[in-house]
């Protein structure tokens, strides 16, 4: 007998076994219903699983209906056939030509999180040809993403609708960007949706390409049901169950609260939230929050009663995925058995597009932009937390600006330059309270994996003096992420500075390069 409420899921076939999810739900969440959870097997035949929960570390790459696909940016649908056993696909489509008059527009918006939704309706009525691109199905970021266990706010929803109304906007969602296209001196970025990929040629870009979390290296982080902080909350949204779940949350900064609070609403239970930094520093960040009154509300409503301070993780341990954690404490040490552990220490601006376009840097290793958000590359502009970790509030300050300057409207934009400021001052309070202590900085151990991708341990490391030395002699930083969690996180615990990407973001497909070698005449020799 059918039960009703399984007549009113998906039907896939994961691993040629037939399988029941929530509509809406990723195939991350899809894998992470069935033990142990993995969607790989790694190099050195460890089982992995979904990590950062937002395209990012490549952990959870599977073949969806024959193509290779991230679980965690790939929604089920009906019938969906999903296979952790890579080495099968099936050989891709035929390269799909495009028309490139056809991709062109006048101004390019690369991120559809709250600063980049601000940026297409500051554009809008300016009449200007807008596309504004994201990996995620629907606009909103990682802060107002979609899914079956996700509660959109009102502002995000009202922000969509918004955008509906402009037919001068087209909004491709399940799409990324891969790289550069075109000749040397064009403007034009290759992007790669589920089926085919093209040139996007533009007049003036905006970069709205977010933060992804730091995530440090530590013993047992690369097993199943660790992920980080922001992960969670990711997965969360896509539909992993959580019910009567034991969770530890570990690391720093207030997303460990979010992630907490997200848990709980899923009917998980929090047992420990460990937070690195003291109380006296904790103190003085909450005193200062009185000058914003949203944030300390937010902050009183988010605290849970098992947050400690002056605490961080250790180890991870447990049979083929974490069944337990061993974490410091003021007072000594404890052990917490737990389902899951999410682990975030803090987040760094997504800079990797703005730095192959030849953009610089500022001090705090954000994009620089001037006081119209301009780039330090003429006709690029960025906003949001690729210029800095701000909140959201800022991010859509920064985004109007940008989307006004972009079209020529510098007037509107500078009128925007005091709530830039008012917002610009909490980015700031933010970077003290938590900065990364020593201890989180020395957890690996000679054998704890840098490298998840290509499983290259501490001890082989040692010997290499930058980065580009290790990738040359370790394939360090040469996985399927290029470097985004190992180059972050050798970054923190060397101080090695990653180059940046000459023509390719991410991993390609064979036949959105010959489709886009097609259009434009060139030869993949």
């Amino acid at each position: 007998m059918t039960h009703p409420r399984d007549s009113a899921r998906l039907r896939i076939l994961l691993d040629g076994r037939p399988m029941r999810v929530e509509p809406g739900s990723s195939v991350a969440a899809a894998l992470a219903a069935r033990s142990p959870g993995n969607s790989r097997v790694s190099v050195s035949g460890e089982k992995r699983a979904a990590f950062c929960g937002m395209g990012v570390c490549h952990e959870c790459r599977v073949l969806v209906d024959g193509h290779l696909r991230l679980a965690c940016q790939a929604r089920c649908h009906e019938g969906m056939r999903v296979d952790t056993v890579l080495e099968h696909g099936t050989p891709p489509d035929a390269p799909l030509a495009q028309d490139d008059a056809a991709n062109a527009c006048d101004l390019l918006i690369i991120g559809a999180g709250p600063a980049g939704m601000s940026a297409a309706l500051a554009a809008a009525p300016s009449g200007r040809a807008i596309v504004l691109v994201d990996d995620n199905a629907a606009p909103g970021g990682q802060i107002w993403r979609d899914g079956p266990g996700a509660s959109v706010p009102a502002l995000a929803r009202r922000l969509r609708e918004q955008l509906a109304r402009y037919s001068n906007i087209t909004l491709l969602g399940d799409t990324r960007v891969i790289g550069m296209a075109g000749l040397p001196g064009q403007r034009a970025l290759m992007l790669e949706n589920a089926r085919h990929g093209w040139a996007q040629h533009y007049g003036a870009l905006i970069l709205c390409t977010g933060a992804r979390e730091l995530l440090l290296p530590f013993p047992g982080w690369t097993l199943p049901g660790v992920t980080g902080a922001g992960g969670l909350q990711a997965l969360i949204k896509a539909g992993v169950r959580l019910r009567g779940k034991r969770i530890v949350i570990a690391g720093t900064g207030p997303l460990l609260l979010a992630a907490a609070h997200a848990a709980h609403r899923a009917g998980a239970r929090v047992v420990r939230i460990a937070e690195q930094a003291d109380w006296r520093a904790l103190l003085r960040f909450g005193y200062r929050l009185h000058r914003w009154p949203a944030k300390a509300a937010q902050a009183a409503a988010l605290f849970n009663p098992h947050y400690r301070a002056s605490s961080h993780v250790l180890e991870a341990t447990g049979d083929g995925r974490v069944q337990q954690v061993r974490l410091r404490r003021a007072d000594g040490e404890e052990t917490i058995a737990c389902h899951r552990l999410a682990c975030g220490f803090g987040l760094v601006p997504n800079i990797k597009l703005g730095q192959m376009l030849g953009c610089d840097l500022d001090t705090h290793a954000g994009l620089q932009v001037d006081d119209m958000q301009q780039t330090t590359v003429p006709g690029i502009f960025a906003a949001g937390e690729c210029t800095g970790i701000g909140g959201n509030e800022r991010a859509r300050v920064q985004g109007a600006r940008a989307g006004h300057a972009a079209v020529g409207e510098l007037t509107q934009a500078a009128r925007l330059s005091n709530d830039l400021a008012r917002w610009q001052e909490f980015a700031d309070a933010l970077r003290a309270p938590f900065a990364l202590r020593a201890p989180l900085l020395s957890l690996a151990r000679p054998d704890t994996l840098i490298c998840r991708c290509e499983d290259v341990p501490q001890s082989a490391l040692a010997a290499h003096q930058n980065w580009t030395d290790a990738k040359l002699h370790t394939r360090c930083g040469m996985g399927a992420c290029q470097g985004r969690i190992c180059g972050a996180a050798t970054q923190a615990l060397y101080g090695w500075q990653p180059l940046p990407p000459r023509h390719l973001l991410a991993p390609a497909r064979i036949d959105t390069l010959a489709a886009i070698a097609s259009s434009s005449g060139n030869s993949l020799d």
